[in-house]
């Protein structure tokens, strides 16, 4: 192989070398993007609520219990969660996985979507028919409680298992 040749192999490669690093930011930035418009750097705000009632409640019952204790106790506990779970923590994680799932060109059409104003509509939506749904399912489900343990008992006596 000629030099000319080698260095214009060099010169392909270094280029295309480049191209796909530009994609990967590319795809990286719609990714946080999307993110941010579907504001998944507040998927951890109820882990911290459920925190800090778990305080409050152990502070209520403590005799003559002093405010600033329970401020001070909450506080840390919230550094605590933002070592582990703040959105510093998360984002890499939650770019690595909607990159993985979505392609550059899918991210872009989320993110046309959730801008316009059906997108922001079913945002602001999305809580409360997610929890609604959770309950109707909820609901629904009770009433197989009483034969799935009916079942499970009927194949622990088969099967010779002592039940709890």
């Amino acid at each position: 192989m000629s030099r000319i040749s080698r260095l214009c192999c060099a010169v392909l490669l270094g280029a295309s070398s480049s191209l796909a690093l530009a994609d990967a930011a590319s795809h990286a930035a719609d990714a946080e993007r999307f993110l941010k418009l579907a504001h998944a750097d507040k998927l951890t705000v109820p882990v911290y609520a459920q925190v800090q009632q778990m305080f409050a409640q152990r502070f209520a019952q403590a005799p003559d219990g002093n405010r600033a204790v329970l401020e001070r106790y909450q506080a840390k506990a919230d550094t605590a969660l933002d070592r582990a779970v703040g959105w510093d923590r998360l984002r890499p994680d939650m770019v690595r996985l909607y990159t993985s799932h979505f392609n550059e060109q899918e991210l872009k059409d989320l993110i046309a979507f959730y801008e316009s104003p059906l997108g922001q509509k079913v945002l602001l939506k999305m809580p409360t028919l997610t929890a609604q749904s959770a309950q109707i399912t909820q609901s629904k489900l009770e009433a197989a409680v009483p034969e799935v343990n009916r079942l499970l008992a009927e194949m622990s006596d088969e099967i010779g298992v002592k039940q709890p």
